[in-house]
């Protein structure tokens, strides 16, 4: 059981570190590119993975608040932008239910007058324009 558990640990921190260099934006990379971490991870997988994790990435950008600048999701409850939209859809959406409201009145009252032209039509009087 130890000798799995010799091979399985380094190997899922190979894997770990390296989809975290090849996920991780240009910007956030310290010290040399990202390429070259990558292959040193995958040529060095304990070395080249505890390196990558310990200076090969900026984490203070990682951790920052208040924000998508750093790259972090924010729950919808608590990203301003997205709070800010809605408000904005239900401001517009009042708006345009007195427009379909006047639109409705509007279309009531055509439907009345081409009724009441209608039995015009059919009694035998002309109709009015």
């Amino acid at each position: 059981m130890l000798r799995v558990l010799l091979i399985l640990v380094p190997l899922a921190l190979s894997i770990y570190a390296f989809i975290d260099c090849v996920t991780t934006q240009e910007t956030d990379v310290r010290f040399m590119p990202k390429p070259l971490w990558a292959i040193l991870i995958l040529l060095f997988p304990l070395v080249g993975s505890v390196s990558w994790l310990i200076i090969g990435r900026d984490r203070a950008t990682s951790q920052r608040i208040g924000g998508s600048s750093g790259g972090q999701w924010i729950a919808p409850d608590d990203n301003p932008e997205f709070l800010k939209s809605l408000k904005d859809e239900k401001s517009g959406a009042s708006d345009s239910v007195a427009d379909d409201d006047a639109h409705l009145r509007d279309w009531e009252a055509d439907l009345r007058r081409r009724e009441e032209e209608l039995k015009r039509r059919e009694s035998g009087e002309d109709p009015k324009d």
